[in-house]
């Protein structure tokens, strides 16, 4: 049933096709929003359609890079969500222009456009100085975004797992294929988020009910290392694999060669983030800006994978412990 909170008005979501937009999408329709999908591709984007009502989601070009086309997209919008993010540089589309250039370019449309609340989407971990060039320009785009829209909502995010995630579905693929499962980091934490925790955050923020502006980071209820991440999801596709922890220098290399082949599985920069820990700062939790000061209970890795990584089990969601 649609929610009649947001009374028909309109929200302006950029980047609202990928992994973490479908969820915001969903959120804000079930709060009966209005929803202009801003997507380099809105012919892609119609499976968006169908997560509201007839009429309600309607996908729209807009390029981050291109200052008229995001202005265009913030008319008539009382909020504006921007997701626009890209886990590597491929040729236009690089930290500098998307995260960077093209949060500038939607804060200052979103204030030109008397948008009432913006709300930013970065990554825990950026930091102006970091080892990581993604980490800097989220950094970098945070700032921007505060310069030209003040109030705005920045939320950064650790690994976000869920139906489509690029994280726990890439290594179940691994594990399903191969008897060795490589262990990138073995000691880095995270603190992985339910990727519908953060859209209904994102939905808080858009409905105005975050008393407060700036930053907040989100992490799930539990901080785990990278061989635990892998454990407990062994544990949820009931598959046992050897785990074989690999030297920075190697995952370097790795990340050097990879980055420069077609499909880039592992760049460089990705190969460096995989050594920084990703969990809420102490600052961050002292402050209250965190889950807990949004007033959201975030849900737990073991409760969510089962869902959807049973189809990485032998034989799918019917295996059984004795036949794993």
């Amino acid at each position: 049933m649609q929610g009649t909170y947001g009374n028909g008005q309109l929200v302006t979501v950029i980047g609202g096709s990928g992994f973490v937009g479908r969820h915001v999408v969903q959120a804000l329709a079930k709060r009966g929003y209005r929803i202009r999908v801003g997507v380099r591709r809105p012919d892609l984007a119609g499976f968006l359609r169908p997560l509201g009502m007839v009429g309600q989601i309607q996908p729209v070009q807009v390029n981050v890079r291109y200052p008229e086309s995001v202005a265009a997209v913030m008319q008539g919008a009382v909020a504006a969500v921007n997701l626009a993010g890209i886990v590597s540089e491929r040729g236009k589309q690089t930290f500098q222009s998307v995260h960077v250039e093209g949060a500038r370019n939607v804060a200052v449309a979103a204030k030109a456009a008397n948008v009432q609340r913006l709300v930013h989407m970065s990554a825990i971990g950026a930091d102006r100085d970091s080892e990581s060039t993604n980490a800097r320009s989220r950094a970098a785009g945070e700032e921007s975004v505060q310069a030209a829209f003040p109030t705005a909502t920045i939320l950064r995010a650790s690994v976000q797992f869920g139906i489509g995630d690029s994280f726990f579905n890439r290594f179940a693929g691994i594990a399903r294929l191969s008897p060795l499962l490589p262990l990138f980091g073995v000691g880095t934490k995270y603190q992985p988020v339910f990727v519908g925790d953060v859209a209904t955050a994102v939905q808080k923020a858009v409905d105005g009910l975050i008393s407060r502006d700036g930053v907040f980071e989100l992490g799930g209820p539990e901080v785990v290392t990278f061989r635990e991440c892998m454990e407990i999801m062994l544990e949820a596709i009931m598959r046992k694999r050897l785990l074989a922890p690999v030297p920075p220098a190697i995952t370097r290399l790795i990340g050097s060669v990879l980055g420069i082949l077609p499909g880039r599985i592992l760049t460089l920069d990705q190969a460096r983030q995989l050594y920084i820990d990703n969990v809420v700062s102490e600052r961050s939790a002292e402050d209250q800006r965190t889950f807990d000061g949004i007033g959201i209970a975030p849900t737990a890795m073991e409760a969510i994978l089962p869902t959807y990584l049973s189809r990485f089990r032998v034989h799918g969601q019917f295996t059984s412990r004795s036949s794993a």
